[in-house]
C-alpha cells in the first residue's frame, strides 16, 4: 500500500504542501515563513542542513507523508537525530504508513551512529502522543522551548 524512500529535490513542492497542512492542523498557518526555494537551498545546497524521507501511496505514486530530520549534538548524550516534522496527510492517517515512516527514521538514527532520536509533540495532540507511546517514547517535563527570530537578533545586535 505504501513505500518509503529518501526525499529528492523535486519532492519539495509536495513536502511544502504537507508542511502547510501540518501548520493548519496545529492552528498556526501564519507561522510558516519558509519557502520552497529556501528548502531547496537548505536541503540540496553546498552544505545540506536537513534530510527527509517520503511516504508514497503505491496506487497513485502520490507523496502522502514525510519525515524531516537533522542532527544535533547533546553534550550529555552525543549525536542525536532530531525529527523536525513527521507528517501524514489527514486522509491517509491510521492506515499503517506512519508506522513505516517512523521506523525508517528510527533505522536512520542507528545507521548514522546516533545515541537516540528526539522530537516535539504538542501536549494537546492526543493521537500523536498515543502513537509515540507505542514506541516506549519518553516525554520530558519541565523544559521550555526558547526562540529568537532573525529580526529580533538583528535588532538586538545592532542597537
Amino acid at each position: 500500500m505504501f513505500s518509503i524512500r529518501e526525499g529528492k529535490k523535486e519532492d519539495i513542492p509536495a513536502i511544502f504542501e504537507l508542511i502547510k497542512e501540518l501548520a493548519l492542523y496545529e492552528k498556526a498557518p501564519e507561522e510558516v515563513t519558509n519557502t520552497i526555494e529556501m528548502m531547496e537551498k537548505d536541503g540540496f545546497g553546498e552544505v545540506p542542513v536537513y534530510g527527509f524521507y517520503v511516504l508514497v501511496k503505491n496506487s497513485t505514486q502520490e507523496i502522502v507523508g514525510t519525515a524531516i530530520y537533522y542532527y544535533r549534538y547533546s553534550t550529555w548524550k552525543g549525536k542525536r537525530l532530531y525529527l523536525e516534522d513527521y507528517i501524514i496527510t489527514e486522509k491517509e492517517r491510521g492506515k499503517g504508513g506512519g508506522k513505516l515512516l517512523f521506523e525508517a527514521v528510527m533505522r536512520k538514527s542507528l545507521e548514522e551512529g546516533c545515541t537516540g532520536m528526539m522530537w516535539q509533540v504538542l501536549d494537546w495532540n492526543e493521537p500523536a502522543i498515543r502513537f509515540y507511546e507505542k514506541y516506549r517514547s519518553e516525554f520530558e517535563q519541565g523544559w521550555i522551548n526558547c526562540h529568537l527570530q532573525s529580526e529580533a537578533i538583528s535588532e538586538l545586535i545592532n542597537r
